[in-house]
């Protein structure tokens, strides 16, 4: 078997097919500095995202942390709602969700969050910014990295590794501080009393964060990710996407400004690989559709800016779709559109109901395991139960038990005097519920155990069991 593989259709100067090494490593990709629309685009979506990310841990509520996932206690503290491993089912939903919501956006906009909020791409585009600041932009970078180890080149790789190194500490310390708690991960690192595994997380995700941004960056998004593989499933004809204007660009060439290009037979692409030189994936988008492009737009705002300076019109290399370069129109509604659209708004909709009713109260009642289903005393049938209590409030309560059942039955409860639980408690509690003999009817019946707080009336839960009694 041969070890070498020919490179995509091009040709040099003797039109012979290029090969290169099979497992021969990728060239280092050295991205153009440029400004235009889409770029403003990417600070506006990817600067909220990031300061929420970095500052939310910090916020405290009702004297806690805000957000903060707590593993050991099997907790998860959202804003003003604590959420436990019973309601991992609002998980399961919240990521489908997602998922959906994923599948309308790609069909809609293409791999419009790979290009615009995706980590990968937001942190490499803020290693790449520490790159551009020390070492200078893209023809800089190529000449300091050719050059041989000097003082000046040891000065400015030191600083943008410096940069790096202080932007994956304060990733990590950020992202571990939502389950170890910030302030106590940061007091707890300074005065060297950190937990074991909070140490071992920090560097993990320092190490993690440097790597990927730093050298891995565009190889994460071309053979890593398992979004850009299926992402062909989602497109259709009309999916709006970063396209090269064929018909209008070729036959490519390089020209001076104010000739009469088309009486030459040539296209609006001056053949400057401006295009390629900005793009993250280091991709030519003149090849046409590739899963490797994350539609950041870069090479949009490079291109209008070249066609700009040529007084041509913008353009080129646009969002559109296979439909509009081919019939000048583009289908936007589309019943696939729509059909996303609708089961992304009724299960939102039934999560956001579900989240609303939800309460912070949860009962579970089992019932006594002994040998005896039932006992007498005294004229009574009793059944024993355990009632499990989650007070899943952010205070704590005063919790009453009472039971509901068939009417004209008198039920009485025997249970602790007080049962009293702290925020995020579970305390289960024995209680013995008696009917008298003569009003039984049945050999067994259903009741409802009620457990209600006594502070807080409407905090309550009700669950339904079985009481059962001698044959009748």
């Amino acid at each position: 078997m041969s070890d070498l593989i020919p490179t995509r259709e091009e040709q040099d100067g003797s039109g012979e097919v290029r090969y290169r090494m099979l497992y021969e490593s990728e060239d280092k990709v050295y991205i153009r500095h440029i400004r235009g629309t889409y770029t403003r685009i990417r600070k506006y979506t990817g600067l909220p995202l990031l300061l929420a990310f970095f500052f939310i841990p910090w916020l405290n509520l009702e004297g806690r942390q805000a957000v903060h996932f707590d593993l050991p206690a099997r907790q998860f503290h959202i804003l003003w709602t604590t959420f436990g491993p019973q309601d991992g089912f609002l998980l399961a939903w919240l990521l489908i969700i997602a998922a959906f919501a994923l599948f309308a956006v790609t069909t809609w906009l293409g791999r419009v969050w790979c290009g615009f909020t995706c980590p990968q791409t937001v942190w490499t585009m803020m290693f790449i910014w520490a790159e551009r600041i020390c070492e200078g932009d893209r023809n800089k970078r190529m000449k300091l990295d050719a050059a041989p180890w000097s003082a000046e080149k040891i000065l400015r790789k030191g600083g943008t590794h410096a940069i790096w190194l202080f932007i994956s500490v304060a990733t990590a310390l950020a992202f571990v501080g939502y389950f170890y708690g910030i302030r106590d991960l940061v007091v707890d690192l300074a005065s060297f009393d950190a937990h074991p595994q909070g140490v071992f997380w920090v560097a993990f995700f320092t190490f993690a964060t440097y790597f990927n941004a730093g050298f891995m960056r565009e190889q994460v998004c071309k053979y890593m990710c398992p979004y850009a593989r299926f992402q062909s499933v989602m497109y259709d004809q009309d999916t709006l996407a970063v396209y090269y204007d064929a018909k209008r660009g070729e036959t490519r060439g390089p020209r001076k400004k104010g000739i009469d290009y088309r009486a030459e037979g040539m296209g609006d692409c001056i053949d400057c690989y401006w295009c390629v030189q900005v793009c993250p994936v280091d991709i030519d988008i003149r090849d046409g559709m590739q899963y490797e492009c994350i539609n950041c737009g870069l090479c949009v705002d490079a291109c209008n800016s070249v066609m700009d300076k040529m007084e041509y019109p913008r353009g080129l290399i646009r969002f559109t779709s296979e439909d509009e370069l081919e019939t000048g129109k583009t289908n936007y509604l589309r019943p696939r559109l729509f059909g996303y659209a609708f089961v992304l708004l009724a299960m939102t909709g039934l999560f956001a109901q579900q989240l609303l009713t939800r309460s912070p109260i949860e009962a579970e009642v089992l019932r006594d395991r002994g040998a005896r289903m039932y006992r007498e005393s005294q004229g009574l049938i009793q059944n024993v139960y355990t009632v499990k209590i989650n007070n899943m409030d952010q205070v704590p309560h005063t919790f009453d038990i009472r039971v509901e059942g068939v009417a004209g039955y008198d039920y009485s409860v025997r249970k602790p005097r007080e049962i009293y639980l702290q925020p995020g408690e579970i305390l289960p509690v024995p209680i013995r519920v008696s009917v008298p003999r003569d009003q039984l009817k049945a050999t067994k019946h259903d009741i409802y155990i009620v457990v209600q707080a006594v502070d807080k009336p409407e905090l309550s839960d009700r669950h339904q069991t079985v009481f059962i009694g001698p044959k009748q």
